[in-house]
């Protein structure tokens, strides 16, 4: 006779080495990819500053220069309206009206990025050239639309992170006299903290791959930004825009990029790991 158990834990085996597989052939096929680059132009001039293939400059400082300020922009803007916006929801709204924010925060969780970035191009930048006398395009319109993007994620995951707070929390501080408030900024919101991290690491995660609607916001120019409103690049919209027609080092520099970006994911998922152990261990 068949034994259930052992069947459904290998096939569960299966399907877990099938994503572990997926991964170890995507990393090896971006690292050969990026191989001819590093051999034939070196790795100092991959990290240059200047990028121009016809001269044989390859550097991508800009890009990833211009990578991290989008997402610091992003996280300024979307982690606090994401953490203030799932303590409301755990804490202080009533069930009707949680029940209502949540369905819109699911329903913008849902949204296509690339109309996110079609509204930023028809709406966010006008009013940007308005206010500043620029083109509108840059970092701080890319890091406009990202924190509206990566919002969702962070209030998602910070909710389930406050609702996990055991109630006896909350009724211990209040039963030693300390106000609705003092009990959330002081017990539950510490008590979450490591759940609150994994939430903007993640949101940052987001915030890095993002294509479509920061192409469409950011610029482009291959320069690092003099200001907030200046266009420039990064590592993704960059390889939308010369992928297609690129060959040779060009296409394996690219890949580079796309390497660059793979490290920086392996780091956010190590930061997500130690706050995970870090809040294991709280308990």
């Amino acid at each position: 006779m068949i034994d259930r158990e052992w069947v459904v834990k290998r096939v569960l085996w299966v399907l877990a080495m099938v994503v572990v597989v997926g991964i170890l052939l995507i990393v090896g096929y971006v690292t050969q990819a990026a191989l001819p680059a590093i051999t034939k132009v070196g790795p100092f001039n991959l990290l240059g500053t200047n990028w121009d293939p016809s001269s044989g400059h390859y550097g991508i400082t800009i890009f990833i220069v211009g990578t991290l300020l989008t997402t610091l922009g992003g996280l300024l803007i979307g982690a606090p309206l994401g953490l203030v916006t799932a303590v409301f929801l755990t804490e202080i709204a009533p069930k009707r009206a949680a029940s209502v924010v949540t369905r819109g925060v699911e329903l913008l969780a849902g949204i296509p990025s690339i109309v996110l970035g079609w509204l930023g191009l028809i709406l966010l930048l006008p009013w940007i050239r308005k206010l500043t006398g620029t083109q509108g395009t840059g970092i701080l319109a890319a890091s406009i639309i990202l924190g509206i993007m990566i919002m969702p994620t962070i209030t998602t995951i910070a909710k389930d992170a406050l609702e996990a707070v055991p109630s006896d929390y909350r009724l211990g501080s209040l039963g030693l006299g300390a106000t609705r408030w003092q009990t959330i900024w002081r017990v539950t919101v510490p008590a979450a903290r490591g759940g609150l991290l994994v939430a903007v690491v993640l949101g940052m995660g987001r915030a890095v791959g993002e294509t479509m609607a920061v192409a469409l916001v950011i610029g482009p120019a291959t320069a690092f930004p003099k200001s907030l409103t200046t266009p420039t690049h990064t590592l993704t919209t960059k390889i939308l825009m010369e992928m297609g027609e690129s060959a040779g080092v060009q296409r394996s520099a690219l890949f580079f990029m796309a390497l660059a970006l793979l490290l920086i994911a392996v780091l956010l998922i190590s930061l997500v790991r130690i706050a995970s152990r870090k809040k294991a261990y709280a308990r």
